[in-house]
């Protein structure tokens, strides 16, 4: 599906290993819905990285992910919404701050507008 909101807020990180369960339970029923209760946040969609092989000027080329293995998608209204009271509310509710952020690491966030 098309992304309809104007901006693409990327949250992205590494887990403990041994805590890899638990984070993907956390995310997947406890943070993603927090958040979406959020004004101005209408859809997050989770991806894992991995390696690949593109073809490039006609020749294949691999491709190592080295990049954190986690990424969370939002579409969101705008930068706003990142440092509304509803957002810092949700961050930290549920087991995600406790149980699950103080093993991740490698933490990287980005913002896109889209055109």
């Amino acid at each position: 599906m098309p992304i309809k909101s104007k901006y693409l807020f990327v949250a992205s990180m590494d887990v403990d290993p041994d805590k890899e369960a638990l984070f993907n339970e956390v995310y997947d029923t406890e943070h993603v819905p927090n958040l979406l209760k959020v004004p101005g946040v209408h859809a997050v969609s989770r991806v894992e990285g991995e390696p690949f092989t593109v073809s490039i000027g006609g020749e294949e080329r691999r491709v190592a992910h080295d990049a954190p293995r986690h990424s969370a998608l939002y579409e969101i209204d705008g930068p706003h919404v990142l440092t509304s009271p509803e957002w810092a509310k949700a961050v930290e509710l549920g087991r995600w701050p406790t149980h699950v952020r103080p093993y991740t690491r490698n933490r990287r966030h980005a913002l896109y507008r889209l055109r």
